[in-house]
């Protein structure tokens, strides 16, 4: 059976990564979106001198790229963040194909392509298919605040930035709902399992 590339998304504070370790546990590879997106800023990297020109004053001393100047930004900036995204995206997706096709000639049955903005920026289009991964508003508050120690309204604004999880569901092939516990998740990805190592 040939490789198989899905997606794997979800809002901010949903548990996407946690169902991420769950399916690698069970013999799938995973490309992480984010990691991918960190390796191709790095010195050296001929993204980076880009975004230096594009964004001055986001390079610390060391020639590294500072994050959190960049993130602020880009946060609530649509423009900016775009300009970002044509710099950096084109060169994810080249890193993702590279990194599927090598996967592929491993003979891995399943690729977990997991991607925050996956379905926000039109990746789901070159998949088989989606994950997405949910959870109550409630929920995803509760975890943000835990998690990053934010406040009721700055996790609100976060979960706001974000294109509404019934929009996503628009666009999921599977849904694990990740409200619950950790063994009701852990149940749901078994079946999902089944499904992804035995075709469509």
């Amino acid at each position: 059976m040939p490789t198989r590339l899905i997606g794997l998304t979800g809002s901010i504070a949903t548990g996407k990564s946690t169902v991420a370790r769950m399916l690698v546990e069970r013999g799938a590879a995973l490309l992480d979106a984010d990691q991918i997106a960190r390796e191709v800023v790095t010195r050296g990297q001929s993204a980076l001198a880009e975004i230096a020109a594009r964004f001055p004053g986001v390079i610390l001393p060391d020639g590294s790229l500072d994050r959190q100047a960049l993130g602020e930004r880009i946060f609530s900036n649509p423009a900016e963040r775009q300009a970002l995204n044509a710099i950096t995206h084109p060169r994810i997706q080249a890193e993702v194909i590279a990194r599927t096709l090598a996967l592929t000639g491993q003979g891995v049955p399943v690729v977990i392509y997991d991607a925050a903005l996956l379905i926000e920026n039109k990746l789901h289009e070159a998949l088989e298919g989606v994950i997405l991964v949910t959870a109550p508003p409630g929920v995803q508050r509760q975890r943000l605040i835990a998690r990053d120690g934010l406040t009721v309204e700055q996790a609100e604004a976060r979960i706001a930035s974000q294109l509404p999880q019934e929009e996503k569901l628009k666009f999921a092939t599977w849904v694990i709902d990740n409200g619950g516990t950790l063994e009701a998740t852990r149940l749901q990805v078994d079946a999902l399992w089944e499904k992804l190592r035995s075709g469509p």
